[in-house]
């Protein structure tokens, strides 16, 4: 009885808090009511056993939480007040529960649970007449740490069993310490570096193994929906609060509050699933009331339509020479010394209009922050040390590096991105600074050991120990596991945001901090912005989808750059021998993981990685060590094809869930091999007419991406995959784009059928393919090595 009357005065207490201290909702910049929740609260995900709860991720503060009832079959143990809880699920947990909550004012909120069932595998190696000491598996099944999964040998033969969410996993073994595929595996896929790894299928995990969900109509009051399949569940949420839904055989009602009405910008989400999964989920657009089906209203604080630029800012135009200083040191070669571009060069570029033209509409700079004024590094073939003009190298965290521009010119360049309706996110390093970095000088104690215990350096140990490698021995690496090295970090870069109000962060090395860093940030982030929906977040992690997804949440990141697909997009366009079934089966995992409607970043090519022109083109070979090769001779493009082969990946990027991120010169073809010959200057002038070709059809694709709300908001479902050929539809109701690859060398014949063909009488083939339509029936002759985008 006293612990129920403590809990009712304690609830009384923060009601009058929140009615009388200033705290109560307030209007958001899209005019409508500003929930306690930031945003669309993400699902909770259970791949394990137990899933921590942070009641912060969701909360700004958590102190308004009154009420919380979780699902009947799980167990939740709090581990704070209101704050943090370990969620253990049950054998009989659903697919998809919610857990339910009511704040201490009565407003009523929903967190949806996903529930992935996990199948049970073995992995075995037959050795044969070898003799090891220690057999270990790393791959995308544990995140490629050979430490996490020690195999055991019985009666000669060695294994490991593993527990995974069905999908196809890459796998190494490693013996003695050397890697190698599983003999006793046959099936193998290349890894794009002159090598094979092992592949492991669990399951059944094709789209057409689930059920499917499409938008079909709508009126003032319900959204109909409808499934390949008989459902047993699903559920609707505005915003985050759940709403009534109905299923009637395959049909799906939605039920449209009224509420509505005062928000300028608001989501309805519906997820669903039977016996055999989930489903894929949809997302609609609100305006005052009514579903969004113009795209004119679509604006720079709608994340899904963002097309992205990124480009190093030293080798894109340099707009003021006065600011030009090189490091003087011999051993600097030219390619890794400062070229001379800087934030007025970007300036200039943004005013001369290349961007609107390109139709980009956020960009993204390389960092800025202070670099050291001195060689650090070394590459022994050829002989050179490097300058630090990537910016990667930080001796100061808030401090604009004076061969860049000043804080005036950096401001300026904001304001007029936001002038044009642009968004401008900055590269941002937390993980590691420079040795001359204040904080470093001042708290010795705060980066993680350069040595492991057996004495060997802990450097570049990028998946063994994730949390504490080194970059290079003067790079050290903070240890933000600890809280007192979080928040001035975290402070830090606030400071971009405060002090100049740009749109949001790139961020660097992301699976090397600790998830501590990432939620102290965010919290920090929606307070000093009071919410505000565009600061956007993405962060660069190599790995399995699961060590990706599991920093993108309502709480921390809102996506990452998908790098598993585009590895397989460079393999499958670049190489005539793979076929699209290894990128359909990579893209069909990726929507899986991280949602048909994530803001997951799909790149052209980046500062890390070669050309994708010089690999289709053949002038750099796939098994070949490509940073070598561009130190080492002239990397060009090689066969024209590779200028064809560039568009498919445009074409690709431009027309799939997330968002499309052009590497600054991709959009002409600029070859080269790895770093820094990846790093060329831009080319504005004297385009040959292959860039020229290539520029115009990115051209074209920003403006169907930007003009087709499909392409923004509409679900994806597979038509057809074969070794040469793919496509897709993306529909958003009664309107559908559709997109079709031919990656042969002769031409090709495709005929479709979908019941969307025939709604309208007319349809439009945009890039010149001969096309006829009939009734629900869609043919085509696609090229060689093109593509076609058909919309009704």
């Amino acid at each position: 009885m006293l612990k129920s009357i403590i809990s009712r005065f304690y609830s009384l207490v923060i009601l009058f808090s929140i009615f009388f201290t200033g705290n109560s909702c307030k209007k958001d910049r899209y005019g409508g009511i500003q929930e306690y929740i930031c945003g669309l609260a993400s699902p909770l995900v259970f791949t394990r056993d137990t899933l921590a709860l942070y009641m912060q991720d969701y909360f700004t503060d958590p102190s308004v939480i009154g009420n919380i009832i979780f699902p009947d079959n799980l167990s939740a143990i709090p581990v704070s007040e209101r704050s943090q809880y370990t969620m253990i699920r049950k054998d009989n947990l659903r697919p998809l529960s919610v857990i339910a909550i009511e704040t201490v004012d009565g407003q009523k909120y929903s967190i949806l649970l996903k529930n992935l069932k996990k199948e049970k595998v073995t992995i075995n190696f037959n050795p044969g007449n070898g003799k090891y000491a220690e057999v270990k598996v790393r791959g995308s099944l544990n995140r490629w740490n050979a430490k996490a999964s020690k195999m055991s040998e019985i009666n000669g033969i060695w294994t490991e069993e593993f527990e995974l969410v069905p999908g196809e996993y890459q796998y190494l073994l490693v013996a003695d310490g050397v890697e190698m595929i599983n003999p006793s595996n046959t099936d193998s896929i290349d890894n794009n570096m002159g090598g094979f790894n092992s592949l492991l299928k669990v399951g059944k995990y094709q789209q057409e193994d689930l059920p499917f969900l499409r938008t079909v109509s709508y009126n003032n009051t319900e959204i109909h929906l409808t499934s390949t399949e008989e459902l047993s569940e699903v559920y609707a949420f505005w915003q985050n609060r759940q709403l009534d839904a109905r299923i009637s055989d395959r049909k799906v009602l939605v039920k449209i509050p009224r509420e509505i009405i005062q928000s300028q910008r608001s989501f309805i989400r519906v997820f669903a699933c039977n016996e055999k999964g989930l489903s894929n989920d949809i997302l609609i657009p609100m305006g005052k009331g009514e579903i969004v089906r113009d795209p004119s209203v679509i604006s720079r604080f709608d994340r899904h339509s963002m097309i992205m630029y990124f480009m190093m800012i030293d080798r894109f135009r340099n707009g003021n020479p006065e600011n030009d200083e090189p490091v003087n040191d011999p051993e600097i070669l030219p390619k890794a010394n400062y070229f001379g571009g800087d934030l007025e060069g970007i300036l200039e570029t943004l005013r001369d209009g290349y961007f609107d033209t390109l139709g980009v509409n956020t960009i993204w700079l390389s960092p800025i922050s202070q670099n050291p004024v001195t060689a650090y590094g070394l590459y022994k073939k050829p002989h050179t040390r490097f300058s630090g003009y990537h910016g990667y190298w930080p001796v100061s965290s808030t401090r604009i590096d004076y061969r860049f521009g000043t804080a005036k010119e950096f401001q300026d360049l904001v304001d007029e991105t936001h002038e044009q309706n642009k968004n401008i996110l900055l590269d941002y390093v937390a993980n590691h600074v420079h040795e001359l970095h204040p904080v470093y000088l001042q708290h010795p104690d705060w980066a993680t050991e350069l040595y492991l215990p057996d004495g060997t350096l802990n450097t570049e140990r990028w998946d063994e120990y994730r949390l504490t490698t080194w970059f290079d021995t003067f790079l050290p690496t903070l240890d933000l596991r600890r809280p007192e090295v979080v928040d001035p970090m975290t402070d830090s870069a606030i400071f971009w945001i405060k002090e100049y109000g740009i749109d949001g962060f790139r961020h660097d090395a992301t699976k090397h901090i600790d998830e501590l860093y990432w939620r102290t940030l965010t919290h920090k982030l929606k307070k000093v912005t009071s919410c505000n929906p565009m600061i956007y977040q993405i962060g660069e992690t190599y790995g399995s989808p699961e060590l990706i997804s599991s920093y993108i949440s309502t709480g921390m990141l809102d996506g990452q750059f998908d790098f598993n697909v585009y590895d397989d997009a460079v393999a499958v366009f670049a190489r005539d021998s793979e076929s699209f079934e290894r990128l359909k089966n990579s893209l069909t995992q990726s929507l899986r993981y991280y949602g048909y409607h994530s803001v997951m970043g799909y790149i052209t090519g980046n500062q890390d990685r070669p050309r994708f022109i010089s690999l289709a083109g053949g002038s750099l070979k796939f098994e070949e060590d490509s940073k070598y090769a561009g130190w080492n001779r002239r990397i060009e493009v090689g066969n024209l094809q590779g200028y064809d082969k560039l568009k498919l990946l445009h074409a690709f990027n431009m027309t799939i869930p997330g968002i499309p991120i052009i590497y600054y010169g991709d959009e002409l073809g600029i070859p080269g091999g790895n770093d820094p010959d990846n790093r060329r200057w831009m080319k504005f002038d004297d385009l040959s007419e292959p860039e020229q070709d290539v520029k115009s059809t990115v051209q074209k694709l920003t403006g169907l991406r930007t003009s087709m709300l499909p392409l923004i908001y509409g679900d994806l479902q597979i038509l057809h995959c074969d070794k040469n050929s793919f496509a897709f539809i993306r529909n958003y109701f009664d309107d559908f784009v559709l997109v079709v690859f031919n990656k042969s060398q002769t031409q090709h014949t495709i005929i479709l059928t979908h019941e969307l063909f025939g709604v309208k009488d007319k349809v439009a083939a945009h890039f010149g393919a001969s096309v006829e339509h009939a009734g629900d029936t869609i043919s085509m002759e696609l090229a060689p090595i093109s593509f076609e985008i058909i919309t009704n």
